[in-house]
């Protein structure tokens, strides 16, 4: 019975020590983790690291003739090992919540009790007698005192425990998590232990404290990547606002000097367009988030109508859209239409129609923008294919869309983008051109 009992712990704290090690090499090398995070890390898998060690020695030396004093030297060293993880927890859950670490008081308190568990393991030695003792065969016997020995570090993790549901508000919900599994079991462990040897929950609670820092440690670079993606869209999106075509604009201020003699009153409403859709642009660059979809159409519609004031009869635009209760990322259908218009008009064809579309699907949102131009080369790498890519990888990144292109039938091409399923948002007050 020994020998599996002794394979169990074997087994255990092996574990324990590749994930310490594994740990350890992660914090290491892992990119954009900051200076403070990685040296407490690396300063708390290498503690368990040790504790594994000492509890790995442990096993060793029971099966070999040493004093006693070298026993209860190597019970002490991973009894104290063990503690110190638990005040290194409440100085991380102090530095998640942004709080003065010298400042709290409930460091004060944590350290002041590990320093009393401290000094009772130092100078009330096993050898002294009423906490425990070794018996010739190897055995682990506990003595009227040893529940008093834990107290300090039952005390330490419940008020880590309370510290955290404390803070909960102040802590992402991974993070909370995390904290709760790492303190948690061991905290019941520890209360069950004080009255009965249930030194397998020990293990297994270092265990799960070790996989919550992973947790901690893996969330926390998800999330920064995410933001990184985030903002990596975001900078495209402004990018795009930038790159306005020159040649659009100074084509609308000659059509509107054009029209203050021919149509003032024309002149003036394309003057309200073309401030419409500068505006929409400009305000895209700080929209870091998708917007309601009737903004975006309303920043279409803008666009359009200054290119009809430019073309008169030869663009014809059809508007479809009953369906307007979603979201989607800024700059993403006046582009579409923008690019249909530049690359897709042929002066030399007649009429260029295009007709834009939405509708609410099973699934989510559809939006289709159709033309009978050109056509499009699915082999083009050119300025078109491009702006449609950037479109694609922001719908993907900002809100898990998707956008295909397909060749219309009769000539032309079909943009459709598909938005997963979400919130209604508000309509706004749209007015037909």
């Amino acid at each position: 019975m020994n020998n599996w009992i002794d394979i169990f712990y074997s087994s255990v704290f092996g574990a324990a020590l590749l994930l310490s090690m594994l740990g350890g090499w992660i914090t290491t090398i892992m990119p954009g983790i900051d200076r403070w995070s990685k040296r407490f890390f690396l300063s708390y898998f290498i503690t368990l690291m040790l504790c594994c060690f000492s509890s790995l020695l442990e096993t060793v030396l029971y099966d070999y003739p040493v004093p006693d004093e070298a026993i209860y030297f190597v019970l002490s060293l991973e009894s104290l090992l063990l503690s110190l993880p638990l005040p290194m927890l409440t100085v991380y859950l102090l530095h998640c919540c942004g709080e003065n670490i010298r400042g709290s008081k409930l460091f004060h308190a944590v350290l002041g009790l590990w320093a009393i568990y401290f000094v009772q393991l130092t100078c009330a030695s096993p050898l002294i007698g009423g906490y425990y003792h070794i018996t010739p065969d190897g055995q682990f016997c506990r003595e009227a005192l040893y529940p008093l020995g834990l107290l300090p570090l039952v005390a330490i993790l419940l008020l880590n425990l309370a510290g955290t549901v404390r803070r909960r508000t102040r802590l992402s919900h991974k993070a909370f998590l995390g904290f709760l599994i790492a303190t948690l079991p061991m905290t019941v462990a520890l209360l069950v232990q004080m009255f009965v040897n249930v030194f397998p929950l020990l293990d297994i609670s270092l265990v799960l404290a070790i996989l919550s820092m992973y947790g901690l440690i893996l969330s926390d670079q998800i999330e920064r990547d995410l933001r990184q993606q985030r903002e990596i869209a975001h900078q495209r999106a402004s990018i795009m606002v930038l790159q306005m075509r020159p040649h659009f604009i100074y084509n609308a201020m000659a059509s509107i000097y054009s029209l203050c003699r021919q149509d003032p009153e024309k002149a003036r409403q394309v003057i309200m367009d073309f401030t419409a859709y500068l505006r929409k642009n400009f305000t895209a660059i700080a929209s870091a988030a998708p917007i309601p979809f009737s903004s975006e159409l309303d920043h279409t519609r803008a666009y359009l109508a200054v290119e009809q004031a430019q073309y008169e009869d030869s663009l014809v635009v059809d508007y479809d859209t009953p369906h307007i209760l979603f979201r989607v990322p800024p700059l993403t259908l006046q582009p579409i239409v923008e690019n249909a218009v530049k690359h897709g008009r042929d002066p030399y064809a007649g009429q260029f129609h295009i007709s834009i579309q939405t509708r609410k699907t099973d699934s989510g949102s559809e939006i289709v923008v159709m033309d009978n131009g050109r056509g499009f080369d699915f082999d083009d790498d050119s300025e078109p294919g491009i702006a449609l890519k950037n479109i694609q990888q922001r719908l993907k990144s900002m809100c898990g869309g998707e956008l295909t292109i397909l060749p219309r039938e009769g000539g032309g091409t079909v943009v459709k983008v598909t938005i997963p399923g979400q919130g209604e948002s508000r309509p706004s007050v749209l007015q037909d051109p």
